[in-house]
């Protein structure tokens, strides 16, 4: 019988803090730079009042769509078609992984080649070396890092945890029920912040549950993390825009985005079954980030200059390394965990229905990029 830690939601706070304080405190990245350059606009679509009420409407839409595209998962579960185990449940969350995918190789990942090669920044070392590329390779190698250390700490940390006593354990947070069918008298049953596992049955089979859902907990910490950090940065972009033709197409393109990025994430926190009120706060987390990104820009229009050499380049940093993680996300810990597991081998037909998902959520997704 084994007691899962609690899940490291004080290290991932942490590191979002960290990029929080990265964006206000980095030299210059919020003021008006001397070198500042005009952005080649048409003067017709400037219209600051206008861009108010537009900035207002992206706040609410972006809001309870982000909502409902994370939350959906946690409903759907109710339907049995659309439980964790069930191929459904794989279908969409392929189709979501895709969305993912698609957001860092189509949407982040240019910016921040289209910032970092500006021309209002200096010949010397910003159009010398390639920075988009090797910072989101980094940060590629940094989130596998990450995923594989925490894996790691966390599986130890739980192999030291003391006994627990099975009868008391079993009242809380029914709702977690079983990760892994019934096997004799061996099962696994997830309560709140706990794991508990009964070995009477195969024990192999039981440590193989265990592992599989701190998996499960790691991604989704992580991949929230990589969603937080570039949410804000796209919101900030909004906000500090009067473009009205720009942010008509951001509203339509982000409400979309949200909505199956916060489906993917739902799916993740739905397996990684953590108890309703963590699910809430991860939940909430994802949804304002960036209608807070949104606010953000607008309290800092008057300073913020989205083209100014400080700002592109502390931007341009932050979605590449937002990229890196978003795509070793996607590829690694989403689609080759899915495709490589049993279910998935187990059926050819599966796998191809799920790359259709994938497909089509991809192409979804880099469709949007003609607007955003």
């Amino acid at each position: 019988m084994r007691k899962m830690t609690k899940p490291p939601f004080i290290f991932s706070t942490t590191i979002a803090l960290f990029f929080l304080l990265f964006i206000f405190h980095f030299p210059g990245a919020l003021s008006q730079s001397e070198k500042l350059c005009k952005p080649n606009s048409n003067s017709t679509c400037i219209d600051k009042n206008k861009a108010l009420d537009l900035k207002l409407i992206a706040i609410f839409t972006i809001l309870i769509t982000s909502l409902i595209g994370v939350c959906l998962p946690f409903f759907a579960r109710s339907v049995p078609a659309f439980q964790p185990e069930k191929s459904h449940f794989l279908i969409v969350k392929s189709f979501a992984s895709g969305i993912i995918l698609s957001t860092g190789f189509m949407h982040v990942l240019p910016d921040s080649f289209d910032m970092l090669s500006s021309p209002c920044l200096d010949n010397n070392p910003w159009h010398k070396f390639p920075f988009t590329g090797f910072v989101a390779m980094i940060s590629a190698v940094f989130t596998l890092m990450v995923d594989s250390i925490t894996t790691s700490v966390f599986t130890k940390s739980g192999r030291r945890e003391p006994s627990a006593d099975v009868g008391s354990a079993e009242t809380h947070d029914q709702e977690m029920g079983s990760v892994v069918s019934h096997h004799g008298h061996g099962h696994v049953h997830a309560h709140g912040q706990a794991l508990s596992l009964n070995l009477h049955g195969d024990n192999d089979k039981e440590l193989a549950s265990y592992l599989q859902l701190l998996r499960y907990r790691v991604i989704a910490i992580v991949l929230e993390l990589g969603i937080v950090v570039h949410s804000i940065v796209i919101g900030l972009s909004v906000g500090a825009t009067n473009n009205t033709c720009t942010i008509k197409g951001l509203i339509a393109a982000l409400c979309f985005h949200q909505m199956f990025e916060g489906m993917g994430l739902g799916g993740c926190i739905l397996q990684a079954e953590y108890g309703w009120i963590k699910k809430m706060v991860m939940a909430f987390f994802f949804a304002v980030t960036t209608p807070f990104g949104v606010a953000l820009g607008m309290a800092l229009s008057k300073t913020y200059k989205e083209n100014s050499p400080d700002s592109l380049i502390t931007v341009g940093l932050l979605n590449a390394s937002s990229a890196g993680l978003l795509i070793y996300m996607a590829l690694v810990d989403l689609l080759a965990a899915d495709f490589m597991g049993q279910k998935m081998q187990k059926s050819i037909k599966l796998q191809m229905k799920s790359y259709v998902a994938v497909l089509l959520g991809a192409g979804g997704m880099s469709v949007m990029a003609k607007w955003a």
